[in-house]
């Protein structure tokens, strides 16, 4: 094996083109030497300079002012991972960012929830939950009352160091449930909902033993580290990705 590399073998090495690659030479940052007329490359000294690459990008890039948190998401496949996990734990789950706004559609809805979300007073209200439930200094998961009394937890999305978005696990009915209709008549002045839409649908929650809301509660935070990975992953990709379209502008 030729301890010298041609121009042919390292675009090989390095998935780019002849232009690239003396581009690169000319601004010094390609370890080259000239045989005659033509360039060469030092196996050993490209090697290296391959590590100090690799080393020089493990921090994760940090990310552009322009990306939304919807943005860090393949979507579809974050959507099919929620959708799975919802039905397996028998709660609702959706991914927000830390204002709140909803990244994912809400997989596995209580009837509760859909009879009342669908008014914008009461959406608002539930807006206003998360936004909380994001600037709540406590890192772990822990049930937390919603605007309709049900039980809910989240699980904080990192990218790299950044706090970006969250997993809201809930719908879950505490113990007691039902409410009286004392309670449900409050529930409906604060959220400026009629009365009968709250009491017809009051049964319609997600009903979990309190052994069964012990193993669900650390879900949140495990669903949102696979998330946190996912965009992460998706991330230094695309960093990548601008990268090389930068190596290889003209």
């Amino acid at each position: 094996m030729s301890d010298l590399l041609t121009t042919r073998q390292l675009q090989e090495m390095l998935k780019v083109d002849r232009t690239t690659i003396y581009r690169m030479v000319n601004d010094g940052r390609l370890p080259a030497i000239r045989v005659g007329n033509q360039w060469r490359f030092p196996r050993a000294a490209v090697e290296q300079w391959l590590k100090q690459q690799e080393v020089s990008h493990v921090e994760t890039p940090p990310i552009p002012s322009s990306e939304s948190a919807q943005d860090l998401f393949p979507l579809e496949c974050v959507q099919q991972i929620q959708d799975a996990f919802a039905d397996a734990l028998g709660v609702m789950i959706v991914i927000t960012d830390l204002d709140g706004r909803p990244i994912t559609r809400v997989s596995n809805p209580c009837g509760l929830y859909q009879a009342v979300d669908s008014m914008p007073s009461a959406h608002r209200r539930c807006i206003e939950l998360w936004v909380q439930m994001a600037q709540d200094p406590t890192l772990q998961p822990r049930f937390t009352p919603s605007h309709l009394g049900l039980l809910c937890a989240r699980g904080l999305i990192r990218v790299g160091m950044d706090l970006k978005a969250m997993v809201i696990l809930g719908g879950i009915a505490p113990d007691p449930w039902p409410p009286s209709m004392e309670e449900i008549a409050h529930m409906a002045l604060h959220l400026e909902v009629p009365v009968e839409t709250i009491a017809e649908h009051i049964d319609e929650v997600h009903r979990l033993s309190p052994e069964e809301q012990a193993r669900v509660l650390p879900f949140a935070q495990r669903i949102a580290d696979i998330m946190s990975h996912i965009a992460t992953e998706r991330h230094m990709l695309r960093s990548r990705l601008r990268r090389i379209a930068e190596l290889t502008a003209i």
